[in-house]
């Protein structure tokens, strides 16, 4: 927020009036937008959840931010999967249906593919587990005027031809007190040190000379990014509204598991966005950019109604085939990593070469 002031950008709210749409077990239900609202399962199934989420809260809290390696149980923690952790403390299938949506909307991996020690920690880096969920006084509660890219493009007026685009570094050589860096191009820049603020996977297949520790090597072998592919579905209007929705849907069958109302500020145009994630993101990545539209047409009508078919335009990103990024939203630790790898997260390579 702070920056997003300093360059003088406007946020708007994302659209959060009226009613979610809540699909579990084939079956769908109204959840009131309201943070701390609660979906309507029977009473079993929804005593199991709060026991579930109870448990979760107080394991994230015991995780140290600085070092997570050390929290209490840590190496049981991550000798699991999170799909482990889950079976062990939710008795119901919608309450493990629950957080493993959550997992696929947070990580965009299945809870299969994640440290339960990971999941905690992650958890605990902000407010609360809520807050990462939440569109009131929550991470999705505001939105940029323009897109989000418009960080990006503000700082880089500012910088002027300090920034060199399509440009991609292909070696790194450094010694004590100097770093080049070579483009793919052939072209070669000299600095006192460096920053490498790629994917862990990415910043590995960096060539680097003196080559990388095994450690630090070994640590980027470790962190896969996520599956998902994301879209914008375009109406003439934000229709759900008038029916008293928030465009906001959550449930446990995909390929489209999540949506949110993206429209504009200006509500020019009416767009839902959805994802496609974790193993709905890799199976449906080999798909055609026409069946994918079809899919999600075929969900959203699910979930709001029949005018959901009739939309005006289709727009898709697919994260994983992304060449510098080669999937969202970030690296995941997977068991083991954070208590065989953690402390050389954050180690400087040599003193010029530093990763974020």
């Amino acid at each position: 927020y702070e920056l997003v002031a300093e360059l003088g950008l406007d946020t708007f709210p994302t659209y959060n009036t009226g009613r979610h749409v809540i699909h579990l077990g084939g079956r769908s239900s109204l959840l009131g937008s309201h943070r701390g609202a609660v979906p309507h399962l029977n009473p079993i199934a929804l005593a199991d959840l709060f026991r579930g989420l109870k448990r979760f809260d107080r394991l994230a809290n015991r995780v140290p931010l600085d070092e997570p390696w050390l929290a209490p149980e840590a190496r049981e923690l991550d000798g699991q999967t999170f799909e482990t952790w889950i079976r062990a403390n939710l008795r119901t299938e919608l309450g493990r249906s629950y957080f493993r949506v959550v997992t696929e909307a947070v990580f965009s991996t299945e809870s299969t593919d994640l440290s339960a020690l990971h999941a905690a920690f992650y958890a605990h880096s902000g407010p609360d587990r809520e807050t990462l969920l939440s569109g009131e006084a929550g991470a999705q509660q505001d939105r940029i005027v323009g897109g989000a890219i418009r960080i990006s493009e503000a700082i880089a007026d500012d910088l002027g031809d300090a920034v060199r685009l399509g440009s991609p570094v292909r070696r790194i050589e450094h010694d004590t007190d100097t770093v080049t860096v070579t483009t793919r191009s052939g072209r070669s820049h000299r600095a006192d040190a460096v920053i490498v603020a790629l994917p862990p996977t990415l910043a590995g297949r960096i060539e680097y000379a003196p080559a990388l520790p095994g450690w630090r090597d070994q640590l980027t072998q470790r962190l896969p990014a996520g599956s998902v592919i994301k879209f914008h579905m375009v109406y003439d209007e934000p229709f759900w509204r008038a029916d008293g929705l928030t465009g906001q849907a959550a449930s446990d069958t995909g390929p489209v598991k999540v949506t949110f109302d993206n429209s504009p500020s200006d509500t020019s145009v009416g767009i839902l966005m959805g994802f496609m994630e974790a193993k709905d993101g890799r199976v449906w990545s080999r798909r055609s950019p026409g069946e994918r539209r079809r899919a999600a047409t075929a969900c959203l009508e699910r979930y709001f109604g029949p005018r959901a078919r009739r939309s005006i335009d289709y727009v898709e990103r697919d994260w994983i085939a992304e060449e510098f990024s080669r999937g969202c939203y970030g690296a995941h630790f997977t068991p083991g990593v954070w208590t065989g790898y953690g402390d050389a997260l954050r180690d400087h390579v040599v003193r010029p070469v530093m990763f974020l």
